[in-house]
C-alpha cells in the first residue's frame, strides 16, 4: 500500500513495507507552474586562475615584430592526375630597431601559407646598423640574380625614398631617411635578397677603423 500526501512546502511519500511497517521518505518539493526555482550560482572552476603572472607566451613573442605581407601568388604542379593548385607567399617582419627578416612560405591554403613563412622569417633575421639620423652608414650596391639594388644615406627629414619590397624591408627596420634605386628584375624576391645582401655588407665607422689597423699591423 502507497500513500501520498502533497503540500505547497513539501512532499510526503509513505511506502509499507511487509517487514518493518511504514516507512516515510521526505522528497523536495515541486514548484508549482507559476513558481520558478532558485537559480543555483556556480562558480567557474576552470576559468578560475590561481598563481603568480601569466608567463610570456608566444602570442607575446610574435609581437615584438610588425608583419607585412609582400605578395601572395598561386603556383601550379602539374601531376599524373591533373594540375596541383597552391599558394605562396612572401613575408617581411620588423621590429623597427634595426632587425628584420623574411622568407616565402606554400601551402594549399593562402592562411596557411602566411603562418609558415612567418615561422621562417623569424628564424632568419638580420641587422642593419642604424645611426643617429636614422639612415645608413654609407651607399652600397648589391647583385642577386639579374636585380641589382642600390641604396645611400639621406639627409634627416628626407624619407624612405623606394618602392615596393625595398620600402617594407626598411620601414619595419627602423630605417627613417634613405634613397634607393632598383635595377634588372622587379621580381620581389630577387629585390629583397638582392638588398639584404647589400645591408649585411654594411659597417659601422668603428668596424671600418678597426679593419684598417689590422691593415696597418700587417703591413
Amino acid at each position: 500500500m502507497e500513500e501520498k500526501v502533497m503540500n505547497n512546502t513539501q512532499e510526503v511519500e509513505t511506502k509499507v513495507n511487509e517487514e518493518h511497517g511504514p516507512e516515510v521518505v521526505h522528497k523536495a518539493a515541486r514548484p508549482s507552474q507559476g513558481e520558478r526555482r532558485p537559480r543555483v550560482e556556480r562558480s567557474n572552476v576552470r576559468g578560475e586562475r590561481h598563481g603568480g603572472p601569466r608567463r610570456r607566451g608566444e602570442n607575446d613573442r610574435q609581437k615584438e615584430f610588425e608583419e607585412r605581407v609582400v605578395s601572395i601568388k598561386r603556383v601550379a604542379k602539374v601531376v599524373k592526375g591533373g594540375k596541383r593548385m597552391r599558394f605562396t607567399a612572401l613575408v617581411v617582419i620588423g621590429d623597427g630597431k634595426g632587425h628584420y627578416g623574411f622568407a616565402n612560405g606554400k601551402a594549399g591554403e593562402v592562411p596557411d601559407a602566411i603562418k609558415k613563412a612567418l615561422e621562417h622569417a623569424r628564424h632568419n633575421l638580420h641587422r642593419i646598423p642604424i645611426n643617429k639620423k636614422g639612415t645608413i652608414p654609407h651607399e652600397v650596391m648589391a647583385s642577386y640574380g639579374a636585380c641589382s639594388v642600390f641604396i645611400k644615406p639621406a639627409q634627416e627629414g628626407k624619407g624612405i625614398i623606394a618602392g615596393g619590397p625595398v620600402r617594407a624591408i626598411l620601414e619595419l627596420a627602423g630605417v627613417r631617411n634613405v634613397v634607393s634605386k632598383v635595377y634588372g628584375s622587379r621580381a620581389p624576391i630577387n629585390i629583397i635578397r638582392a638588398l639584404s645582401k647589400g645591408l649585411d655588407s654594411l659597417k659601422t665607422r668603428g668596424e671600418v677603423k678597426a679593419l684598417r689597423q689590422v691593415k696597418e699591423e700587417n703591413k
